[in-house]
């Protein structure tokens, strides 16, 4: 069976269909949260009547402070609750880990050179390099030069040593 491909043209205008689509729904969406929202205050919180006298207003205030002040309660209630739920949450992930154990990988062989090391081990802010030979000492080679002074003339050295077998030979 051959199957029929789509022309590049026919794909991009698929693509923008299903994209205008999409965008319309997200419109309906967003209208929807608007109008869920309108309701939810309407229903939940009614417009105060700011018709009466003061002694009527501070009543109002009163309450809505008192209202204030049990959701914060709750909501103080609540976020207790969750916290000691999350600790509860990490002491069973611990005791989970501590009965498990932990697996140790099969450790691979690699070779790698003291620079790589030290940086696989301080990271790659820190450049310290392992050149060991920068390390040794530097020895400079001594030139024996030998000068003309000290040798002379050979003539005259055989001359002096003849001399002195004359010495040794006469005594």
């Amino acid at each position: 069976m051959t199957e029929k491909k789509l022309t590049n043209s026919r794909r991009h205008h698929l693509k923008s269909l299903i994209l205008q689509i999409a965008a319309g729904w997200i419109e309906e969406e967003k209208k929807e949260l608007v109008l869920a929202k309108e309701a939810y205050m309407a229903e939940n919180c009614p417009s105060p009547e700011s018709s009466g006298d003061q002694a009527i207003l501070m009543e109002l205030c009163r309450k809505i402070h008192a209202a204030i002040d049990k959701i914060d309660e709750d909501r103080y209630d609540i976020h207790s609750k969750v916290q000691k739920a999350d600790k509860e949450i990490e002491d069973l992930k611990i005791k989970v880990v501590d009965l498990i154990g932990v697996k140790k990988p099969a450790l691979k062989k690699v070779r790698m050179s003291a620079d790589s090391m030290l940086q696989a081990l301080l990271g790659s802010k820190h450049k310290v390099t392992m050149d060991l030979r920068s390390n040794l000492k530097q020895v400079k080679k001594e030139v024996k030069e030998e000068t003309t002074e000290q040798v002379g003339d050979w003539r005259k050295n055989i001359e002096d040593k003849a001399d002195r077998k004359k010495m040794f030979e006469t005594s």
